[in-house]
């Protein structure tokens, strides 16, 4: 155990990372991260209201859609990344958010504080938050709450789980998501039976508990951002080559463009010309199997420094030392030699597409 965003958190459990790490990716992993931050925006302003403070086409995402999002500085900085859902009239007309646990606090001060007179901000600390992840876990959650297996990825909805004999069903509200790049869901259920929810499904045969330690790989290995590693408030969108996440009716052109934070930078970014960034995330694959870590520095051949890794490890699944970097855009070309300084040693890598392994999120 160890602390992590004022938690106690598991880094493994018996199995030990490698093994949690492989079974992710083979049935299902089951990992508690009820750390994050959970909040409801509720209102009919509510959509338009988190528009204001996020890049993201919020007005039009239809009822049960989930869609990724980021919270910008004046500055077109990254204060967080985020998940939200428009859960619709059954919820009371609320979106739905998730947030990162080290920056939950902030988070929802900063939006309570610009959006709080638009609608209402509801923290939601009595909420659990566990993610079940892996190619086996559509089958497990057919098999304990019916219907779930109809979602595609980034949608969700309201169910209930069957506890224990004698045991009244649990309340959960599951999105097909998750952080690993396989299939899978986010279940979201009150804190009172977040112990019953974590049994029912640790006794279900492909199951088994993963910790932080597996979390980092999967997450890296599926070319994911970890906020305080690969992203923070002096990245923009656009460094971190996150443009996907940025809908055309927001950008230049766009019927709402503009009117979010630090707008005028990143839609000039993402116009390029003069007004491209200077550096740009990448992937990265060492062509020896000596893993790179965060903050080592990436030289050019002629031996000037060019860049900085963001994430690294030796990547579980391809049995190959892979990390995220951020480059001078000039190098952030696929098949772009770069050399790591790893305790004085020059160890050669290779800027890579990302992400190493294929995702396999469900869309139908």
């Amino acid at each position: 155990m160890v602390p992590f965003a004022g938690y106690s958190m598991p880094v493994q459990y018996p199995a030990g990372v490698m093994a949690e790490h492989q079974h992710t990716r083979n049935a299902a992993g089951l990992f508690d991260v009820s750390h994050m931050g959970q909040l409801r925006l509720r209102g009919p302003d509510a959509a338009a209201a988190l528009e204001s403070l996020i890049p993201m086409d919020v007005i039009d995402l239809p009822v049960g859609k989930q869609r990724y999002g980021l919270l910008l500085n004046d500055a077109g900085g990254i204060l967080d990344d985020l998940m939200f859902v428009n859960r619709g009239v059954a919820h009371g007309g609320d979106l739905f958010v998730v947030v990162n646990g080290a920056c939950k606090v902030a988070d929802m001060a900063h939006i309570a504080a610009h959006i709080g007179q638009r609608c209402e901000v509801i923290a939601c600390p009595e909420l659990a938050l566990m993610a079940l992840q892996g190619p086996q876990a559509a089958s497990v959650m057919q098999r304990l709450a019916p219907g779930s297996e109809q979602l595609h990825f980034m949608t969700g909805a309201q169910f209930e789980v069957a506890g224990a004999a004698n045991t009244a069903p649990i309340a959960i509200f599951a999105t097909r998501s998750g952080y690993t790049g396989e299939d899978g869901f986010e279940i979201s259920v009150h804190q009172d039976q977040a112990t019953a929810l974590a049994r029912v499904l640790l006794a279900q045969q492909e199951v088994q508990p993963v910790g932080l330690g597996a979390r980092n790989s999967l997450r890296l290995e599926a070319g994911l951002c970890l906020y305080g590693n690969d992203l923070d408030s002096t990245t923009t969108p656009v460094e971190a080559q996150l443009n996907w996440a940025i809908q055309k009716i927001r950008r230049i052109g766009g019927a709402r463009a503009g009117g979010f934070p630090g707008a005028d930078i990143v839609l000039a970014q993402l116009e390029g010309g003069a007004s491209a960034p200077g550096r740009k995330r990448v992937g990265l694959r060492a062509l020896e199997r000596i893993p790179v870590r965060e903050h080592t520095v990436l030289h050019d051949s002629t031996g000037q420094p060019v860049g900085e890794v963001s994430s690294g490890l030796l990547g579980p699944t391809i049995n190959t030392p892979v990390a995220m970097a951020y480059v001078r855009s000039e190098y952030a070309v696929p098949g772009t030699r770069l050399d790591a300084m790893v305790r004085g040693r020059s160890v050669p890598m290779e800027v890579v597409t990302l992400p190493f392994v294929p995702n396999r999120y469900y869309r139908g």
